[in-house]
């Protein structure tokens, strides 16, 4: 701080002292008592301003940036308020804003689900078509399948049932005389030929 600064500080403290000097000579003047002496009196102005300039140059600038640093402190935290007044009315803002279109959100939401619910029902009635077909087209095939291993065991049935009695009918008609002839005209035909 300049010597001007400090010297303007001090004029209101001097102009106080001098004035509680001046009232006391009065009082002690009306009430009979002797009037002050000078010199004693400006030896505890001057001792009480130099105390209060001790003061002021060892306590002053302690106090200035205790006052400094508090007024920065302040200044930082109303600054950091007023960020956070801001963000809160941005957030405020943001939430009313949700609010508002929270209607339209939840029907777009219902709308998607619907049109997902019937993809999915789609895709499953698809699939379950496409695996009856795959049982109907196996089924068919295992039918067919045993379909035929049956007419070829009854083939093969009919055919030994039909050798059997063809069998027993050439017995009961062909003579033991008969029957070696056949044979020998049989081997005859397939060795020759």
């Amino acid at each position: 701080m300049s010597n001007r600064k400090q010297a303007v500080l001090f004029l209101p403290l001097i102009f106080a002292c001098a004035a509680l000097a001046v009232l006391p000579m009065d009082v002690l003047a009306s009430e009979g008592h002797d009037a002050p002496r000078w010199g004693d009196f400006g030896w505890r102005v001057i001792n009480l301003i130099i105390f209060a300039a001790i003061l002021w140059h060892f306590i002053g600038g302690i106090a200035k940036r205790f006052f400094k640093g508090r007024r920065e402190n302040i200044k930082n935290t109303l600054d950091e308020l007023e960020s956070r007044r801001e963000k809160a009315k941005e957030e405020l803002s943001s939430v009313e804003q949700r609010i508002a279109n929270l209607d339209a959100e939840r029907q777009s939401i219902l709308d998607e689900s619907r049109q997902q619910a019937e993809n999915l029902k789609r895709s499953i009635l698809e699939e379950a078509q496409r695996q009856a077909a795959q049982i109907v087209e196996q089924a068919k095939l295992t039918a067919e399948s045993e379909g035929r291993a049956i007419i070829a065991e009854l083939r093969a049935t009919i055919a030994d049932e039909i050798v059997d009695a063809a069998e027993r009918a050439l017995r009961s008609q062909l003579t033991p005389d008969q029957h070696e002839r056949l044979i020998t005209n049989s081997l005859n035909k397939v060795v020759l030929h």
